[in-house]
């Protein structure tokens, strides 16, 4: 995987200076017609979260494009979803090359990041890790190339590690953006909205409530006491709720007895999440959705909590919300164990630019591949 992530990376470095790199005005989502029209791209869109996601998304009236990209055959995938009786146009590129990857993310304006392997029954986080980092890698570096303007959302697991990984390579490039990089998890706030509606007997579309921390067990934290409406529950239903919240990833696994994960609810709540980041781009108001993102409002450089998206991303990090003593003590609880798997994070990438440096101007086409470590599949 190193030899790979280097190889990747000197491409991407080689590009610094070329006309790989795009450039836009501030009108860059303008198609010129008064309707702003945008284009996603799905990377990893055979797998079984991308697969529904990309059905999702073929439904949305505010996608003009969308593009599929996976390692193997995504034709059929393509064809079977432009029969969709809607006007949005599908697209599909596939192959290992890191230049197809490349050439489906050109002018993109939203980047959604579902590659990568599937957590199996009895594996770690840190196992899953070690898979998945390359696809934080590739994806990253061929953003950076291509649509460096673009907002990108990786589903990829491990949130808590793979999002530092991606912010350290875009660094790298020289474009970066803390308003434009973010890890889904509104897979944890629709699990929050669900068990709490089905305890309250209420419509969990009248639910809301944040969570915040990251996107692995003990780190997902919702927060009770901001529930709307005003949760009716006890201590000890607040406890067990969140504790279900927290291993739900966990309850589908078994459910499924080890022949899948939580794939369809991860692509519905990545479709949520794509409409928020485009009703942002179209500049719509009072837009606020959590995620996992660069931030300010602890010592951690990274952590997630409600967001006000706009035309250019986040428009305010709203910050961590009001917490009563039990959320206190347990938000201060997960912030070792986030702490590290963001230090992993960006050792891992630190080790891959290292090694990339000192030859990088050897690299004179990008005919690396993606990491082979990216099958398209994923879970939460």
């Amino acid at each position: 995987m190193l030899g790979c992530a280097c190889t990747c990376l000197k491409v991407m470095l080689k590009a610094q200076n070329s006309s790989a790199v795009v450039q836009r005005n501030g009108n860059w989502y303008w198609n010129g017609r008064g309707v702003r029209n945008y284009k996603v791209t799905v990377v990893g869109a055979g797998g079984g979260i991308g697969q529904p996601l990309s059905m999702l998304l073929k439904q949305n009236p505010l996608i003009d494009e969308l593009t599929l990209h996976d390692v193997g055959d995504i034709k059929g995938v393509a064809a079977d979803l432009s029969h969709i009786c809607t006007s949005t146009q599908v697209d599909f590129f596939d192959g290992v090359k890191q230049q197809e990857l490349i050439d489906s993310l050109h002018d993109s304006h939203v980047v959604v990041v579902p590659a990568g392997l599937p957590r199996q029954p009895g594996m770690t986080r840190d196992q899953l890790e070690d898979a998945n980092s390359g696809v934080a890698m590739a994806v990253s570096c061929a953003v950076g190339m291509a649509c460096p303007e673009a907002l990108l959302a990786f589903i990829t697991n491990p949130i808590n590690t793979i999002v530092p990984i991606a912010a350290e390579f875009l660094k790298a490039k020289g474009v970066f953006d803390p308003n434009r990089l973010f890890g889904v998890t509104s897979l944890d706030v629709v699990r929050a909205k669900t068990f709490i509606a089905d305890y309250m007997n209420i419509d969990p579309a009248t639910v809301e409530i944040p969570v915040i921390g990251g996107h692995a067990g003990k780190t997902i934290l919702p927060i009770f006491s901001q529930c709307l409406p005003k949760f009716t529950g006890e201590e000890e239903d607040v406890k067990r709720l969140t504790e279900r919240i927290q291993e739900a990833g966990t309850e589908v696994l078994m459910a499924k007895a080890g022949k899948g994960s939580a794939t369809l609810s991860m692509a519905y709540a990545a479709a949520y999440f794509v409409n928020a980041l485009l009703r942002g781009l179209n500049d719509e108001p009072g837009v606020i959705e959590c995620a996992y993102v660069a931030s300010d409002a602890t010592e951690l450089p990274f952590l997630a909590t409600p967001l006000e998206l706009g035309p250019n991303g986040i428009k305010k990090n709203l910050g961590l919300p009001s917490l009563n003593a039990d959320e206190e003590a347990a938000f201060q609880k997960l912030l070792p164990e986030l702490r590290q798997s963001i230090e992993r994070g960006v050792s891992y990438a630190a080790k891959i630019i290292d090694a990339a440096k000192p030859d990088q101007e050897l690299i004179k086409e990008p005919d690396s591949k993606v990491e082979d470590s990216a099958k398209y599949a994923q879970s939460n």
